[in-house]
């Protein structure tokens, strides 16, 4: 398969984990190391393609800004592929806590068949709930599977909310449908949403600017799998050091700014 080729199938792989996404792009750019024009071309195809993925923003991002892009690439993999976010979450989960989850949430997913003493209700949104409730059913972890009618009372009813994002910048993140109701909930109901970070979520401002308005471009917000939620619901982000405050945990974003990522060619 011709490279570009290579690229628009990993783009439209929304299915697969970002660390598997992030993997396959890697691989894949590596033919244009010697071609900065044709570099620029695919990663803005990749972006495109896949808006809402604050880890392949990253990448490309740092592929765009470093003179050795196949070194560069393979530096990216191994520090996602080493990522320790899930390890934390599963570290800082309280005891015989009684948790609610959104969708599909893979990296979360991660972190809790080791803890074994929790209870989780997971929202379907998307209609991707029930199957993963009964992912979580099979590796021995008491799930229930919650409709979204029901996402008000389930949220109020839990000790903890932990919503996953596939980016985030400043002020916002963005997360699958619906999670921008059950942080609001569990805001008013005194309830702390803790919000799934990690290496290459984190971007800066202008970035940022680049996915929403790429994401915006979709379609109305309403109709959309993913939403932006706004920062102030959420009390703390979970990364490699563990449960931090949100302004404290956005200080280690290190994406590089590289406008021309989402300019139109």
């Amino acid at each position: 398969m011709h490279p570009i080729e290579h690229l628009r199938h990993v783009a439209r792989a929304s299915g697969a984990p970002q660390q598997a996404l992030v993997r396959e792009a890697a691989s894949a750019v590596g033919s244009f190391a010697r071609d900065p024009a044709a570099l620029v071309t695919v990663c803005r195809r990749l972006v495109s393609r896949q808006p809402t993925s604050g880890p392949l923003v990253w990448l490309a991002a740092r592929l765009l800004t470093t003179t050795d892009v196949r070194a560069e690439a393979w530096d990216a993999v191994e520090a996602i592929e080493n990522d320790t976010t899930a390890k934390e979450l599963e570290r800082a989960i309280p005891d015989n806590a009684r948790i609610a989850v959104l969708g599909w949430p893979e990296r979360i997913g991660r972190a809790l068949p080791p803890r074994g003493d929790v209870r989780v209700l997971v929202i379907d949104t998307l209609r991707e709930g029930s199957a993963f409730a009964e992912r979580l059913i099979d590796q021995d972890v008491e799930a229930l599977d919650v409709p979204i009618e029901g996402l008000g009372a389930a949220i109020a009813s839990v000790d903890l909310v932990v919503i996953e994002a596939t980016a985030i910048g400043p002020t916002e993140c963005l997360s699958v449908a619906g999670t921008r109701a059950a942080a609001a909930v569990a805001r008013a109901a005194g309830i702390p949403v803790w919000l799934m970070g990690g290496v290459g979520y984190l971007l800066p401002q202008r970035m940022w600017d680049g996915v929403i308005a790429s994401v915006e471009m979709e379609g109305d917000v309403w109709d959309l799998d993913d939403e932006a939620v706004p920062l102030d619901l959420v009390s703390g982000i979970v990364g490699p050091d563990g449960v931090q405050p949100v302004v404290e945990a956005l200080k280690a974003t290190d994406c590089p700014v590289t406008p021309e990522l989402f300019s139109v060619t």
